[in-house]
C-alpha cells in the first residue's frame, strides 16, 4: 500500500524505509530505538564508562593469560579501525591485527597499515582471498542486484577473524564499529545476517560463473551456531567505551603514528567508494 510521504521530525529518516514508524511528535522507530537502547550505553558519564572500560580490560587480560594474544582487532587502514589499535595497545591489550585483503586496497590504506603496526608494535596476519574468486563473487551479487554489495567483503572479514581468533586461543574481537559516528542501518535496506553462507552460495550459484569459493572465508554451520546462539566469541564495539571524536582521532592518528586521511568514509577501500559514492545513489 502506499503511504503519505513523512520524514522524522528529529532526523532524516523517511518512508522510503517502508517498515518505519513514527510517534505523535512525529519521532521515527530509529530515533526511540536508539534512546532506549543505545543512549545508556554511549552517553554514561565519563566516571562510570571509564570504570567500566578498566572491568573490561581486566577481563581480557585474565581470560588471555599463557596465550600469545588476549585480543584480536580488524585493522582496514580507516580511521576507525586505526583508532582502535592505536587504544587496544594504549591500554596494555595483546592485540593480533588481521586484515582482509581483497584486492582492492588503495596503496594510502596499506602504507597506514604499515605504520600503524609497525610504530604500535603489534603483530599483523593479512587474509588474502584469491582475486578471481572474489571478482566472480562480486559479479553474481552486482547481477542479482543485490543492494548490500559489501555484504561479502564484511562477511569475510568477520568469518577470516572468527577462524584466526579460534585458532590462536583467543575469544574477544574488539572492533572499530560505535555509536558515535555510525548506528544501525534500517533492516529492510539489507540482510542483517551477512555470515549466512547458505545466503552467498545461493547466490553464487544462481547469479556466478567462475570458480568454487576455496579461499574466500564462510562460517560452516557449527560455527554460525557457535557464535551466534552459544556467545562463545565476544564481539566487542571497543570505541563506545572511550570518548570519540573522529576529528581529533585524525589528528591524533596522524601526529603519532603517520597516519594519512583518504578522504571520505572507507575511503581506504577502491570497491567501497565506488559503491557507496556511485551504485547506491545511482542505480538504488
Amino acid at each position: 500500500m502506499s503511504r503519505e510521504y513523512q520524514i522524522c521530525s528529529r532526523c532524516v529518516m523517511d518512508t522510503s524505509d517502508k517498515e518505519i514508524e513514527f510517534d505523535s511528535q512525529g519521532v521515527c522507530t530509529y530515533c526511540r530505538h536508539y534512546d532506549k537502547y543505545f543512549r545508556g550505553i554511549y552517553y554514561l558519564d565519563d566516571k562510570l564508562k571509564e570504570e567500566r572500560l578498566h572491568q573490561l580490560v581486566a577481563k581480557i587480560k585474565r581470560d588471555g593469560r599463557g596465550k600469545e594474544y588476549d585480543c584480536v582487532i580488524g585493522l582496514s587502514g580507516g580511521v576507525d579501525s586505526s583508532y582502535t589499535a592505536y587504544v587496544v595497545k594504549n591500554l596494555g591489550l595483546r592485540p593480533l591485527a588481521i586484515h582482509l585483503d581483497n584486492g582492492w586496497n588503495t596503496e594510502l590504506a596499506v602504507k597506514n597499515i604499515e605504520n600503524i603496526v609497525k610504530k604500535l608494535g603489534i603483530d599483523l596476519f593479512t587474509y588474502v582471498i584469491d582475486w578471481e574468486e572474489f571478482k566472480a563473487l562480486q559479479l553474481a551479487f552486482l547481477k542479482a542486484s543485490v543492494v548490500d554489495l559489501e555484504m561479502i567483503s564484511d562477511n569475510a572479514i568477520f568469518a577470516a577473524i572468527y577462524k584466526i581468533a579460534k585458532d590462536k586461543g583467543t575469544k574477544y574481537f574488539l572492533a572499530g564499529t560505535n555509536l558515535a559516528t555510525e548506528s544501525v542501518m534500517p533492516p529492510s535496506w539489507f540482510y542483517s545476517v551477512k555470515y549466512d553462507s547458505l545466503n552467498i552460495k545461493a547466490i553464487y550459484k544462481r547469479f556466478g560463473h567462475g570458480p568454487k569459493l576455496r579461499t574466500y572465508p564462510i562460517l560452516n554451520f557449527l560455527e554460525y551456531l557457535d557464535f551466534r546462539y552459544f556467545n562463545k566469541f565476544k564481539f566487542i564495539s571497543m570505541l563506545n567505551y572511550v570518548p570519540y571524536d573522529k576529528n581529533k582521532a585524525k589528528e591524533l592518528l596522524i601526529d603519532k603514528l603517520g597516519w594519512k586521511d583518504y578522504g571520505g568514509k572507507h575511503g581506504e577501500s577502491r570497491i567501497t567508494r565506488f559503491y557507496q559514492e556511485y551504485i547506491l545513489p545511482v542505480k538504488f
